[in-house]
């Protein structure tokens, strides 16, 4: 990473793309392939979400690193976990050489070396409202990644974070805006077979969504296919 004025342009040029992305997960696969892209040395990328202990892996380019992240996961230990629950202040971590870190994650670091993991580096995606996961970057050579790569990866980090928030964001509305259809369409229909107001098909709704502990939204689509309750 030694042109920085050519990697800023294309940071610029990236920061258009990633907001220019039609859909959450495309939005996500932009952001893992940009870094295989930026950072001649990584291999693969991914986004590492850590619910509980439980792990989820985002638009990997690789099927190493869902190999990676599914080893955490069963191990409980690893880099991608510490990058993923880290505490402030420690929010990015760049390991030269695998084979040096057995101490640190005894458990992991053998059977990271078996998929032929030599570096990495992990960054925690956050924005100043959320934490939203780790984007992990992985080479196949040890000391693949140098002091410089590891500022372009904090850069594109900083980068993602705004995008995949904003693209969560967007997600999140227009599942609201669908749920909130789909429930007045099911209102509608049961307003005109059973002559109810609009307050009483809510209430019939939602007691049914309760009665049989599913969710109101489920309920209104099953009327909506269905023509009726079920």
């Amino acid at each position: 990473m030694d042109d920085w004025r050519d990697f800023a342009q294309q940071m610029a040029s990236l920061a258009r793309d990633l907001l220019a992305q039609e859909t959450l997960d495309d939005t996500l696969e932009r952001i893992t392939s940009a870094a295989t892209e930026l950072l001649e040395d990584c291999d693969a990328a991914g986004i590492l979400i850590l619910r509980g202990n439980q792990v989820q892996s985002l638009a990997p380019t690789e099927q190493v690193v869902i190999d990676s992240d599914d080893l955490q996961g069963r191990l409980g230990e690893g880099p991608c976990f510490d990058a993923a629950r880290t505490s402030e202040g420690e929010r990015q971590f760049r390991i030269a050489d695998f084979g040096d870190e057995a101490q640190r994650w005894p458990r992991y670091v053998p059977e990271a070396r078996k998929l032929n993991l030599g570096s990495m580096m992990g960054f925690l995606l956050f924005t100043e409202d959320e934490d939203l996961g780790a984007l992990n970057l992985y080479s196949y050579r040890p000391g693949a990644f140098s002091e410089a790569d590891e500022k372009a990866g904090w850069l594109l980090a900083s980068h993602a974070a705004v995008a995949f928030s904003s693209a969560r964001t967007h997600a999140q509305m227009q599942q609201a805006i669908g749920t909130r259809h789909t429930i007045g369409e099911a209102m509608g229909i049961l307003m005109g077979r059973h002559r109810l107001t609009e307050d009483q098909a809510f209430a019939v709704l939602r007691r049914y969504s309760q009665d049989n502990n599913v969710k109101l939204r489920t309920v209104a689509a099953q009327v909506c296919e269905q023509g009726g309750l079920p």
